[in-house]
């Protein structure tokens, strides 16, 4: 048994990261979803509701 233990050991090494290149492609891809998210969000509420035949007329009190 000691054998599969240093053998799983050994390859447990090697199978090591080499690097930051699967953390900074997740963090890269999660900030871009979330900057799209983030703008959505945002630029939803400047979209008009106006589905009116006549859109010439002005809603607001004070014009």
């Amino acid at each position: 048994m000691p054998d599969t233990i240093d053998a799983a050991a050994a390859l447990l090494a090697e199978a090591a990261p080499e690097g930051l290149g699967d953390p900074l492609r997740i963090v890269l891809l999660a900030s871009l979803v979330g900057g799209v998210l983030l703008a959505w969000f945002l630029l939803r509420g400047y979209r008009t509701e106006d589905t009116d035949a006549d859109s010439n007329t002005v809603d607001d009190a004070n014009a």
